[in-house]
């Protein structure tokens, strides 16, 4: 079970990594804290002193079609934001 699953790259994250030294993930829904803090260690070689995380539940959606209403669900997510130490960094682009 791979735990990090792709970083957020978004205006707001791109912000906060600048400002506060803080990074966005998606990660595995089973994945708790500390298994978060050691894929972020591990695959980038920053220290980590704080991670936060948020479950998203599945959207339901729903459409009419010409045999009648399909009903579906997207994925439930859970992101993570991680606090990394004074003067470490992670470039998400430098293997581009």
């Amino acid at each position: 079970m791979s735990v990090l699953i792709k970083p957020i790259i978004t205006e707001k994250m791109t912000a906060d990594s600048e400002l506060y030294n803080r990074y966005g993930f998606f990660v595995s829904p089973k994945a708790n804290k500390i298994q978060i803090k050691d894929a972020v260690e591990a695959t980038y070689g920053v220290s980590v002193k704080k991670v936060r995380t948020m479950n998203y539940g599945p959207t339901r959606k729903s459409r009419y079609t010409k045999t009648g209403v399909q009903h579906g669900k997207t994925n439930a997510l859970k992101k993570a934001v991680v606090d990394v130490a004074e003067g470490d960094i992670i470039d998400f682009y430098s293997n581009l």
